[in-house]
């Protein structure tokens, strides 16, 4: 028997490789299937079944396309009813795969269909858990973003988590391993490990959800306490894992196509296209095409996506690195956006040299920032998320967080220069990228972010652990 997890950083998303005796399990798989399909052929084995833990809200699945070029079955959990064909397990329905048997456990409660799948060896013994968004190290799934479908409240469906966790899961042994589907970084949870890989004995230790003497309404109000809404687009990808999708290739060769920088520039016009620049942040400061919008293909790509374009459906053209367009329509493809219609052939390079207008955003050290601020009395805006702002920030600053940037841009002032961070610099650059495609351009970028302000020695607030703070 082998198990092999292939985790996703940019996603923090874990599928499973599971064989024995020539056959093969892949459990959530990603989009782009080839790296299954040559694994299987690597161990000479076929893939047999394509196990689905849920509909997933935070990226699109591979199960479809995968079946088509394997003929392998689809399998969900009770209550799921996709458009497509599958196997619609029943509870402790049996699998087996080789030597080895895989058992459906229905664990409703973050969607109504989740399910964990339970491994038994060869010989019979429970051996792992691939619990989906059930169970997280640390964490479990969140209820709230079922509630449309499934019509119950966010306390009704944690109030189901509850007894699914304990009626199906804690009563498994201590010895048995836990594989989540997502580990810290989703938005699918609040408070996960950044393990991927545990013993449930352990998580009955040191997950809050797990507390044995915990009651029902204790655990409710706790999952449900400081949810932050879910990214728009969510719905959306939980609507293409369920209803199937454009084959991966298809959307890649239809991302592909170069355009010359006069082309673009009138293709853009023309479809109400987002140019969407992917290079590393450093390099869009020194310039860029007006009102593009940065995401840099090397920090959290994916998600940021998701979370401040939405809309799926929207026209996508591209200004990235040589040689990574092709990874860029595909990580994009991961998380629903399949509308992108080309790229800038050249890059920006070859924009500058073709006379184009191009901006440039106004960037400085902290150490220039520390030395701005003790002459001046310019308004300071932190896009880092409530929790980070919440345990340490400069004095008097405003909290704006990315993810619901477009929900502050009213506190942004138009008639005098602001400045922006985060972090490490990644974000401010997105949302200044953000904030200068709606017209407001009187800014100024604090590069490193948070880390070197605190090293240049600027006066912050007390750190305070914001988990300590209701």
């Amino acid at each position: 028997m082998t198990i092999e997890q292939i985790y996703t950083g940019c996603l923090a998303q874990g599928a499973y490789y599971i064989e024995s005796n020539g056959e093969v399990a892949i459990i959530d798989p990603l989009r782009e299937i080839k790296p299954y399909i040559e694994k299987a052929d690597e161990d000479n084995a076929k893939i047999k079944y394509i196990f689905e833990t849920h509909f997933h809200a935070d990226f699109v699945s591979g199960h479809v396309t995968l079946a088509k070029e394997t003929g392998a079955d689809i399998i969900f959990g009770p209550s799921a009813n996709p458009s497509f064909e599958a196997t619609i397990a029943k509870d402790k329905q049996e699998f087996r795969l080789g030597e080895i048997t895989i058992i459906a456990l229905h664990t409703p409660g973050h969607t109504m269909e989740s399910t964990t799948y339970l491994l038994k060896d060869a010989t019979g013994k429970d051996h792992a858990i691939f619990s989906g968004d059930t169970l997280f190290l640390g964490d479990v799934g969140r209820p709230d973003l079922a509630q449309k479908a499934a019509h119950m409240t966010q306390e009704e469906l944690a109030a189901t988590l509850y007894d699914s966790l304990r009626t199906k899961i804690m009563p498994l042994a201590d010895d048995v391993i836990v594989y989540p589907a997502h580990g810290a970084g989703s938005a699918c949870g609040k408070n996960m490990m950044k393990e991927t890989v545990d013993t449930l004995g352990n998580q009955k230790k040191m997950n809050y959800a797990l507390r044995a003497d915990m009651t029902k309404e204790e655990f409710v109000k706790e999952v449900t306490d400081g949810l932050l809404p879910p990214p728009s687009y969510f719905p959306l990808n939980v609507k293409m894992n369920k209803e199937g999708y454009t084959d991966i290739d298809e959307v890649i060769q239809k991302g592909s196509r170069p355009f010359s920088p006069k082309d673009f520039e009138a293709f853009a016009n023309e479809t109400g296209a987002i140019v969407l620049d992917v290079r590393h942040q450093n390099e869009y400061v020194k310039g860029h095409i007006p009102r593009s919008i940065f995401i840099g293909i090397d920090g959290g790509f994916a998600p940021w996506v998701g979370a401040l374009i939405a809309d799926v459906q929207q026209p996508i053209l591209l200004v990235t690195p040589e040689g990574r367009v092709e990874e860029t329509i595909t990580r994009l493809s991961r998380v629903g956006f399949d509308n992108t219609l080309g790229y800038l052939e050249g890059g920006f390079e070859a924009w500058k040299k073709a006379s184009k207008d191009y901006d440039t955003l106004t960037s400085i050290s902290a150490l220039e920032f520390k030395n701005a601020i003790a002459d001046d009395d310019i308004p300071v805006f932190d896009v880092r998320k409530e929790s980070e702002f919440i345990a340490e920030h400069i004095d008097d600053a405003h909290n704006t967080p990315l993810d619901f940037i477009n929900d502050y841009l009213a506190e942004f002032p138009t008639d005098k220069t602001f400045y922006v961070h985060c972090a490490g610099g990644y974000r401010s650059v997105i949302a200044a990228s953000i904030l200068k495609s709606r017209g407001i351009h009187n800014l100024i970028d604090i590069a490193g972010g948070f880390k070197d302000i605190k090293e240049v020695g600027i006066k912050t607030t007390d750190y305070v652990c914001p988990s300590t703070i209701k």
